[in-house]
């Protein structure tokens, strides 16, 4: 059985203070009792990611942990603003998001590049969160299904079966920040694809995998979506700047 995962993902946001409010808040709603079986976390901007995981430790709660929002394809050298994952490690980050649509779209990520930071990630013993989905064009087109699978394929090329080892989040790129939401058998129909190609390679890999939903997951969406077959958490953007909201996903 797949464990439902909630990462919050909280961008370029974040200060000292508001950042040990926010984990103080949190920690101290899941101390009063969460759904067992699963696993929270969240990816914070790199420089307070130290602040952040010695907020965590004196938490102790070890269903919450830490993640980053992104990691080099490099393991060290001359790459000025690059970050390593061995450094991303000795900060305790457990999970690491890799091919984010907005790092796609600015900064004109690959798929293969993405596959190379997802390596990375794993040689140093975390979890990869590898971000796929369709823009609005794509969609209205109909190609949204011929475009996810492009983009698993190539993992699938570079990571073969260490892709067990990983998490992939499906964020259509048209329902982020826009206003629109899927609805949650949208959201499914498309799990379901990349779990179906994932079968077409592993069959285990497939049934491993957990496959997190990442379009504009809120508490009012978080219990029809996470009750799915095919989606095994979320994701969560903006919703996860406010404790309380992000609170509300987690136990939903």
């Amino acid at each position: 059985m797949r464990p439902l995962i909630v990462i919050g993902n909280w961008k370029m946001n974040g200060s000292l203070a508001s950042n040990a409010d926010w984990v103080k808040t949190v920690c101290r709603g899941m101390e009063q009792g969460m759904p067992s079986g699963r696993q929270y976390a969240f990816c914070a901007p790199f420089p307070y990611l130290s602040q952040c995981g010695q907020l965590i430790r004196d938490c102790s709660l070890a269903f919450l942990t830490l993640g980053a929002q992104d990691v080099s394809a490099h393991t060290a050298g001359a790459y000025t603003g690059e970050v390593a994952a061995s450094m991303l490690k000795e900060m305790a980050c457990k999970f690491v998001i890799v091919g984010h649509s907005e790092r796609r779209q600015l900064h004109q990520e690959t798929d293969e590049l993405v596959a190379e930071k997802a390596l990375q990630a794993l040689d140093c013993g975390m979890t990869p969160v590898i971000c796929v989905g369709e823009s609005a064009d794509e969609r209205n087109s109909g190609r949204e299904v011929e475009v996810v699978r492009g983009q698993i394929a190539k993992q699938v090329a570079v990571l073969q079966d260490r892709l067990a080892d990983c998490l992939i989040a499906y964020e259509p790129i048209w329902a982020i920040g826009t206003g629109q939401v899927a609805s949650a058998q949208l959201a499914q129909d498309m799990h379901r694809a990349i779990r179906l190609q994932l079968a077409e390679f592993d069959a285990d890999v497939a049934s491993h995998v957990g496959i997190l939903y990442g379009g504009s997951v809120k508490p009012d969406n978080a219990v029809e979506l996470f009750a799915m077959p095919d989606i095994d958490g979320g994701l969560i953007g903006g919703a996860s700047l406010n404790p309380q909201d992000f609170l509300a996903i987690c136990q939903a």
